[in-house]
């Protein structure tokens, strides 16, 4: 299909506050069997974000996958709550460049059509938040990706791009397939249901602009990837409690979130978390027999990054949603080495035979955050106000965060006019930043925060020097 590039490019809004198909950035063209212009958006770069070679690498790799090539595949998401879209490359396998005969034949063996292709190249998600449904925002995970960037996270929030797609072809493709594949799994077949409805009649689906462009021609979302395995108990929580508030408690009940609650050093506050958390027999046995504190050094800064994000975004469905790579680390010629464990063994040359394995926090379900009428379950359980342990830079541009928004500078530039969000979502975005700075600058002021989440420093040195921090800097 035809493909062109446009710089800094912006969509035209139907309204004020109305389409959230109004994103900035640079801009790849496509062109749809049935001669619709399609776009796929790297939204402009947060400004002060840090980005790494492999962020753009990744940005650009979405951006380059044309829906319609025959080495591409596309299957709808039949698993779990939320309906999606799974482009997969076939440009090797048993359906080497046979997109019909894949769709037909493959997209219903669910998740394991992907080992019939060469890989995944992308998942591609829409809004979906019907009656029945689980609740998805695409506009979220932009937010997730981008902030995560502003702040420097060392949590891992997967890259995301805005995508649109010609409606009838994803009728025809994707959602009436993952209709009829899906009729088992309620949430996700309700999603398909509404998702078919919608591309039929626009106006079935309230309001519009969330899922469709302005001119209804294509149906819009986000492309992305979520690498990693599920955590167990021992950092999603038991979920004893039900969903909502009840399991948002249970998470402050697992060992590192304790840990972050623990008024005391580092390492004793690593004890205390750990004793404490195996005193539930679900999270004991997922914790394994042996936690080293260089994992759980890791486990408290990812934790209170991920507090910090969904308290921002109003994220209803973190719970449960948590996810891990594994990496081998080592300290070599007086600094820290890393390697992935799926693709290196130990004492195979490049990972030494002392290397310590460890798991990596992987935040990819990111799409129930951004609305207004999402439950927001990181401010009504007070997650930040339990924190003892902070990262001083982290701290630091929370604060000079929501000094921009508040006056309206070009992160708030950026914020209003980047990602498509409603007025009223940006306001959320801002008020929510500025009740957190206000949160964390009260227990700095008081006394009741340490600066010590600096797993690098705890695992070259065996301990952490608290990091003096101005808790109202210039």
């Amino acid at each position: 299909m035809i493909r062109s590039t446009i710089y800094l490019f912006a969509f035209l809004s139907a309204g004020p506050g109305l389409a959230t198909d109004a994103v900035r950035g640079d801009a790849t063209n496509f062109s749809s069997p049935n001669g619709v212009e399609e776009r796929c958006v790297r939204i402009a770069q947060i400004p002060g974000g840090a980005y790494s070679k492999g962020d753009l690498e990744d940005e650009a790799a979405f951006c380059a996958v044309d829906l319609y090539a025959d080495a591409v595949a596309l299957c709808p998401k039949t698993w779990s709550t939320s309906p999606g879209m799974m482009v997969y490359d076939i440009s090797s396998g048993p359906y080497a460049n046979d997109r019909a005969a894949f769709e037909r034949n493959a997209c219903k063996e669910g998740k394991s059509a992907k080992d019939l292709a060469e890989g995944d190249h992308a998942k591609f998600k829409v809004t979906m938040n019907a009656e029945g449904t689980s609740g998805t925002y695409s506009a979220s995970p932009l937010l997730y990706y981008h902030f995560s960037r502003y702040f420097d996270m060392d949590v891992k929030v997967p890259v995301a791009v805005w995508r649109s797609m010609d409606v009838a072809m994803h009728t025809s493709e994707v959602a009436r397939p993952g209709l009829s594949m899906s009729g088992s799994a309620r949430m996700n077949h309700a999603g398909w249901k509404h998702l078919v409805d919608a591309e039929t009649n626009p106006a079935s689906y309230s309001p519009p602009d969330d899922i469709f462009t302005a001119d209804r021609t294509q149906i819009y979302g986000v492309m992305t990837l979520s690498p990693g395995h599920r955590y167990g108990s021992e950092i999603n929580g038991t979920r004893k409690s039900g969903w909502g508030k009840g399991q948002n408690l249970d998470f402050q009940e697992t060992p590192a979130f304790l840990a972050l609650r623990a008024d005391a050093p580092l390492i004793e506050a690593i004890d205390e978390g750990l004793a404490k958390g195996r005193r539930d027999g679900q999270i004991d046995r997922d914790l394994g027999p042996d936690v080293p504190r260089e994992q759980m050094a890791y486990w408290m800064r990812e934790v209170s990054e991920i507090v910090l994000l969904d308290f921002i975004f109003s994220q209803q469905d973190r719970v449960g949603n948590i996810d891990f790579t594994p990496y081998y680390y080592w300290i070599e010629n007086g600094d820290l080495e890393h390697k992935r464990a799926k693709h290196h063994e130990l004492g195979a040359g490049d990972v030494p035979a002392g290397a310590m394995l460890l798991k990596r926090t992987d935040l990819n379900d990111n799409d129930a955050g951004g609305r207004v009428a999402y439950a927001n379950f990181a401010k009504t359980t007070q997650m930040l106000e339990k924190l003892r342990h902070f990262d001083g830079k982290v701290y630091e541009r929370l604060v000079a965060l929501d000094r921009d928004l508040q006056s309206q500078g070009p992160i708030y530039q950026w914020l209003s006019t980047s990602l498509g969000l409603k007025d009223r979502e940006v306001t959320q975005v801002v008020n929510n930043t500025a009740l957190a700075s206000g949160i964390v600058q009260e227990s700095c002021r008081a006394g009741r925060l340490r600066f010590d989440l600096n797993p690098k420093e705890f695992f070259l040195t065996g301990d952490v020097v608290p990091d003096e921090i101005n808790c109202d800097p210039a």
